[in-house]
């Protein structure tokens, strides 16, 4: 059973009117593939709109590339969104590249003297190379309103997280640091935002009364695809879910604010992190970690993780990471959330699964239950899901579950547009405040720990399979945590 009428959010903030002073782009680690991937598609959509009139983009980077390479190359990352129309062609045209080590002061005074107007700086760059590129920064200082755009992971762990907050404190106020996690694109929060508290269905049965568990997943059939550089210093568990799965836990379980404006929003995320913690305390039974071998997704062979090019098999590094959760507070204690984050999986699977309680009691008579209800939410598509028990067709006494879907109301831009906008437009309400990227490092560290010392084995699974075997994403129905321990009131 099937609609496709979207689903009302409400009514974003109202967005700061764009300025007409043309301001400049500067891309730092402009040659790598984040840069081209991710930022300039979201950026040429964002121009395609008519939202940046006048903007100057200037790439930076290691790489001793010429202007002509840098303009081909946003070329041709525009055209995989299809943004080639007349302000796009115009911006390339007037873009240029500047060979520089971004983390020497003099080339980075060079290249602030290229810059006029309104500046927003992206720091596309691994965290120990931005953090040193913040520090030459502040000795040198930066424009007046100038903004910071700083990709995850924010840091290596909670210290240097905390180090590299206050070294941007001193060179910007907090509103101006714009800490991109895409996953916190608009449509996505307001998505979110619009099902729990813009209706009186969902809100009042999610909470330990009515819910049994909370499943937040990102699987998919892709491997390394190259990434090595990054990702074999990362792995699973810092890549995606101390970052963005964490984001969406707080969305799903943060109390209503009294407004979208950033101050609220954004203090109810900090404040339901704060809450979250292993389930029991224990790194060792609320973990699992697991690196793909050789396998086939459709049709397409994959070598194993350890012989990607790039790959060091000392490290360790997993592909695979799960977490079990508590968020300790009156609504959520005692619901177990489960995190999951997979490359090179079986199938692509992107939701959060909301799996409520089963009756207390089905009357005699009635057969057929077996699943218990859920709510789904899809990010990619952004769909939303319920399954329901009723009684189906034939025999009116048998149960048959039935998924109801509806698609969500697309957004105008892509994710990496959607933040971008808001740094342009000085609006920080899609942004990760700083206190939320150390309690993300909070929440995971005992896990970090406990992998490097090995107490957690770190499992094979064959690439297309759906994981280990003893993966904590069981079955919701029998599957029971362990109880979580006693915590100290003192």
């Amino acid at each position: 059973m099937t609609t496709s009428a979207p689903i009302a959010s409400p009514a974003a903030p109202a967005m700061p009117a764009t300025t007409r002073i043309p301001q400049t782009l500067l891309v730092l680690g402009a040659s790598g593939d984040l840069t081209g991937r991710l930022l300039l598609p979201g950026l040429g959509r964002l121009v395609a709109s008519g939202a940046l009139p006048g903007l100057r983009l200037i790439g930076s980077g290691m790489d001793d590339w010429d202007d002509e390479r840098w303009r081909r190359r946003v070329t041709e990352s525009f055209a995989t969104v299809g943004a080639d129309g007349p302000r796009e062609t115009e911006l390339i045209r007037q873009s240029w590249y500047v060979p520089a080590d971004v983390t020497r002061e003099e080339d980075l005074r060079r290249l602030l003297g290229d810059c006029s107007g309104p500046l927003v700086i992206f720091f596309a760059l691994p965290p120990m190379v931005a953090a040193r590129s913040a520090a030459a920064l502040a000795r040198i200082g930066v424009p007046p309103g100038t903004r910071l755009m700083l990709e995850k992971p924010f840091g290596v762990d909670r210290i240097s997280a905390r180090s590299l907050n206050n070294l941007l404190a001193t060179l910007v106020p907090e509103e101006q640091v714009h800490r991109i996690d895409h996953f916190l694109g608009k449509s996505t929060v307001l998505n979110l935002l619009g099902l729990r508290f813009a209706n009186r269905i969902f809100e009042p049965v999610l909470n330990s009364t009515h819910v049994a568990c909370v499943d937040i997943v990102f699987d998919e059939t892709l491997g390394l695809e190259g990434r090595a550089g990054y990702y074999d210093g990362a792995g699973a568990l810092v890549d995606m879910v101390q970052s963005h799965l964490l984001q969406v836990l707080a969305l799903l379980t943060m109390e209503p604010p009294p407004s979208l404006e950033a101050r609220e929003l954004r203090g109810r995320l900090a404040q339901v992190l704060r809450a979250t913690r292993l389930w029991g305390d224990d790194p060792v039974a609320s973990s699992r970690r697991g690196r793909y071998t050789a396998g086939e997704i459709a049709g397409r062979r994959l070598p194993s993780y350890v012989d990607e090019p790039g790959v060091d098999p000392a490290r360790g590094t997993e592909t695979l990471a799960e977490l079990v959760l508590t968020v300790d507070t009156w609504r959520w204690a005692g619901v177990p959330f489960r995190l999951r984050s997979g490359k090179a999986m079986a199938g692509v699977r992107k939701e959060a699964v909301i799996t409520f309680k089963q009756p207390d009691r089905v009357p005699d008579g009635l057969t057929g239950y077996e699943r218990p209800d859920r709510l789904r939410i899809g990010f990619g598509p952004d769909r939303l899901g319920l399954d329901l028990n009723i009684n189906g067709p034939g025999n009116p006494f048998d149960l048959d579950q039935v998924d109801l879907m509806a698609e969500f109301g697309p957004g105008d831009l892509p994710a990496y547009g959607e933040v971008l906008r808001g740094a342009f437009d000085g609006d920080p309400t899609l942004s990760v405040r700083g206190d939320v990227a150390e309690e993300c490092w909070r929440i995971v560290e005992p896990v970090l720990a406990a992998w490097k010392a090995g107490a957690v084995p770190l499992r094979d699974y064959p690439a297309g399979s759906t994981g280990p075997a003893d993966s904590l994403l069981g079955p919701a129905t029998g599957w029971r945590p362990p109880r979580p321990a006693a915590r100290n009131s003192h």
